[in-house]
């Protein structure tokens, strides 16, 4: 049985952490085309971004994906082009967590899996089935 009362909310770092094993386990082929995808972990969107995406609160975002995806032609980095980047958000992935009954590693994975997923276009059911290899 856990220990509850010892243990902490995961940090940032520890976030980085699920994401980074979260997509360790995505199938090979997707990753080889995730090349240049940057992920980072951030408490919460910034201001700029939840006025962007219509947010009424920090809690309603769980991840982003901002960038020129596969699906509109950004297989090749433009000159001054940033790079594709994944957002997730901690403290609204941990408060639907604590809502729902799925592990957090689950969750991250899913939020990851969706963004990425936004990068070349997929169906649903095609990051469904990404998300079951991954599990």
């Amino acid at each position: 049985m856990t220990d509850w009362a010892h243990l902490h909310a995961p940090s940032l770092a520890d976030f980085e952490a699920l994401a980074e094993a979260a997509y360790a386990r995505l199938p090979k082929e997707f990753r080889a085309l995730c090349e240049g995808v940057v992920i980072r972990v951030e408490d919460f969107p910034d201001d700029e971004t939840m006025e962007a995406m219509g947010c009424e609160t920090p809690f309603d975002l769980l991840g982003l994906f901002r960038g020129i995806g596969l699906a509109q032609g950004g297989a090749m980095m433009q000159t001054g082009q940033f790079p594709n980047m994944v957002w997730l958000y901690r403290r609204p992935i941990l408060d639907y967590w604590a809502e729902h009954e799925e592990s957090l590693g689950t969750l991250v994975t899913h939020v990851l899996v969706h963004e990425i997923g936004h990068h070349f276009g997929l169906s649903d059911d095609d990051m469904e089935a990404i998300e079951a290899a991954a599990s």
